[in-house]
């Protein structure tokens, strides 16, 4: 809409060229508002070529006008991104490039991968035929591998048309790889009579084939009791003859990748259980009697001795306890001899001299020797013979 500065007749020029009946006879040109004081007109389906300078005159004396430029943006197309042939290989060189067209003024490509923005791209704008608006295309250069399989490219188109609302192109990666296999064991210290899963985790596009087991380089040599379940291999009731290496082979249309498995078959550890000792004292009594004749009779008291070693509850023989009275009866055998020992060293016998005899009761020592010679010719006098 033109408003003119002034009341009194208006006609609306484009360029000079086009005068007002002219204009008014396209189709896409309406008259709004006429008046003295307003000339109004609308385009509709505005093209490129309806850009340029709009000038609003009033014929008064003298001519006055007023001009205004109209600027026609060019809209980008909806960008294509080339260059992606599925599936690529893992480790490949890929080359994508993204284009639009017909952009006025050239339009803003950028790239992102996983919602993060390469920089590193390359750049080109193109003037179109009709020497108003520009094609653009940026490619990007990147080495693929297995972590951008399934990933998605983004190509999106920045321009002042657009209101804030960018365009975008998207492409899904496809990425073929070899598998990559790992074997994880049901528990870390595998034992003598258990039972032991191996899983083979293996990775790949396309998905692998059924993995195959072995064993040491040939095949499971007991198949009764090591069975395949899909990517398990159950080894029931392990022993030692189970040592060995095992390994898994993954296998798909790009390659073949393995992993092995050190199997070790350790003891089962002998574990005491926790028992409750009861405390009993069973009594012995050993019983020893010396008679020792002399000439007072003497004889050694009885002694009774405790094991507190003996267990309560002992169905056999218990030959603490055995070894225990043996020992009780030495010690009291030779306590008994050695106490009769000194009894008789105290007890000798007293012997007189036929010198000594008559003179415990003589008064004095002369009496003592005369009683003794008496003794003497007594004695001879009494001798007698016999034929």
């Amino acid at each position: 809409m033109i408003t003119p500065p002034s009341s009194g007749q208006i006609q609306l020029n484009r360029l000079s060229t086009l005068m007002t009946r002219k204009a008014l006879r396209d189709n896409r040109i309406e008259l709004v508002r006429a008046s003295w004081h307003e000339l109004s007109i609308s385009v509709s389906d505005v093209s490129l070529s309806d850009e340029g300078q709009y000038t609003c005159s009033l014929f008064t004396m003298p001519v006055k006008t007023s001009k205004a430029y109209l600027t026609v943006l060019g809209v980008p197309e909806k960008p294509q991104i080339s260059g992606f042939s599925s599936p690529v290989m893992e480790g490949d060189l890929m080359q994508l490039t993204c284009k639009t067209s017909g952009s006025k003024p050239a339009a803003d490509i950028r790239w992102f991968k996983n919602d993060k923005e390469i920089k590193d791209v390359k750049y080109l704008k193109e003037e179109d035929a009709n020497r108003k608006t520009f094609t653009v295309s940026s490619t990007l250069d990147f080495r693929v591998d297995r972590s951008d399989d399934g990933v998605a490219v983004i190509c999106r188109v920045d321009h002042e048309s657009l209101n804030a609302t960018p365009q975008v192109a998207m492409q899904v990666l496809e990425i073929h790889y070899t598998p990559s296999v790992k074997i994880i064991p049901s528990t870390p210290f595998p034992q003598e009579g258990q039972p032991l899963i191996l899983t083979c985790e293996s990775k790949g596009k396309p998905l692998p084939e059924p993995v195959l087991w072995t064993k040491d380089g040939g095949e499971l040599p007991d198949p009764d009791r090591m069975v395949v379940s899909g990517r398990e291999l159950n080894i029931l009731f392990l022993n030692k003859t189970d040592n060995g290496t095992y390994r898994c082979e993954a296998t798909n249309t790009i390659g073949q990748s393995s992993a092995e498995y050190v199997l070790i078959v350790h003891d089962v550890p002998n574990t005491l259980l926790p028992t409750t000792i009861i405390p009993s004292l069973t009594t012995a009594t050993v019983t020893t009697s010396v008679a020792i004749t002399t000439s007072p009779t003497t004889s050694a008291t009885t002694s009774s001795v405790r094991d507190p070693n003996a267990l309560a509850g002992q169905n056999g023989p218990d030959h603490a306890l055995i070894g225990g009275i043996v020992a009780v009866v030495v010690f009291v055998t030779l306590c008994s001899i050695f106490l009769l020992g000194r009894y008789l060293a105290r007890h000798k016998g007293t012997y007189l001299t036929n010198e000594a005899k008559g003179a415990e009761d003589a008064p004095d020592a002369d009496t003592a020797i005369i009683n003794a010679e008496g003794s003497q010719v007594n004695a001879e006098e009494k001798k007698e013979y016999f034929i």
